[in-house]
């Protein structure tokens, strides 16, 4: 039987955090054996803000060897970078074409970001939804493992595909969501209300996979809680709760096991124990990352041969889509 077809990305913008791990990349690990997976970086994405070349070139090879640190397996999945394959942009102008201003302007994200920076609001910002939705149906894809926060994406992506296939033919297979429950939003450490981010600008909000066994210390220690005093999972207690999900996730213990574990003990101990949980939980992820740094022929391996098997599947999607709208073809 035919796998069904998986697809995500995560931006090359500086270090991945914890957030990125639990919420995306151990959510990937799962799949790579049940079904036909597609991981890229998306490079072209991470210029919708200004990035300095040099470093968008090392945060892009670093991500690739997070990733393969982390467990996906090359053998298992397709790992490839965005730019390698330039049917993501084209589709992405043949999307556009079927886009509504309307709809692309009540997208949170953009929302959000057009009410925080006036002078970088580019059209990129307006329209990286649709390049996102590219992303996606290139690879006639299934399922798309996303937060609670990103299904606007999705919507998006499967109203574009009905709108083509409605206009056109059938050409794209229709993609829902795959949202996992327990542990699939992390929030920041300052601000339990907000996700975890690496671009927030206190960085004791969130913890890099890459951060040292101090940093982690550190910043578990400054972690927000409450004056309840009670390690509970509940929504009154939002910073309790997400430090609890990470215990969690890194740890492998249920939630109720670190509930009874901590009973009647402080915050301090509770707080102690989680920092050395992650800092367990991240060095052999760290130490396979910086064996790969030194190895970076085969990065280059990985990276080539990603965009060989992805761009197969892309440019097969794409000639559909060019003969439909009426391209002549070469």
């Amino acid at each position: 039987m035919e796998k069904k077809v998986v697809f995500s990305g995560v931006q090359p913008s500086g270090g991945l955090t914890i957030g990125n791990y639990i919420g995306a990349i151990k959510n990937w690990l799962s799949l790579q054996d049940d079904y036909d997976c597609y991981y890229s970086i998306v490079d072209l994405h991470a210029i919708t803000v200004p990035q300095v070349p040099k470093d968008l070139r090392k945060n892009t090879l670093e991500v690739l060897a997070i990733y393969l640190a982390c467990g996906l397996d090359p053998e298992k999945s397709t790992i490839f970078i965005q730019s390698h394959v330039p049917a993501h942009a084209e589709l992405a102008w043949v999307l556009n074409t079927i886009s509504y201003m309307g709809q692309l302007s009540r997208m949170t994200q953009y929302k959000e970001k057009s009410k925080k920076s006036e002078e970088n609001l580019n059209a990129g910002l307006f329209t990286y939804p649709v390049l996102m939705a590219a992303d996606i149906l290139l690879y006639q894809t299934d399922l798309v493992p996303v937060g609670e926060d990103q299904k606007q994406h999705i919507e998006l992506a499967r109203d574009l595909a009905e709108r083509f296939n409605n206009r056109y033919s059938p050409t794209f297979k229709v993609p829902e969501p795959l949202i996992k429950k327990e542990g699939a939003r992390i929030m920041s450490l300052q601000d339990p209300e907000s996700k975890m981010s690496k671009s927030d600008e206190n960085e004791n909000g969130y913890i890099l996979i890459l951060d040292k066994p101090d940093a982690i210390r550190r910043k578990i220690k400054r972690a927000v809680t409450d004056s309840i005093g009670e390690v509970k999972y509940n929504d009154e207690q939002l910073g309790i709760k997400n430090l609890i999900t990470i215990y969690s996730v890194f740890s492998g213990d249920s939630i109720k096991d670190v509930e009874n574990r901590y009973e009647g003990i402080g915050y301090g101990k509770f707080k102690e124990d989680l920092a050395e949980v992650i800092i367990e939980g991240l060095r052999p992820i760290q130490k396979k990352y910086e064996d790969l740094m030194n190895n970076k022929e085969f990065l280059e391996k990985i990276y080539r041969e990603g965009a060989e098997r992805a761009s197969l599947v892309a440019n097969k999607t794409l000639r559909k889509v060019y003969k439909k709208v009426g391209f002549i073809q070469i």
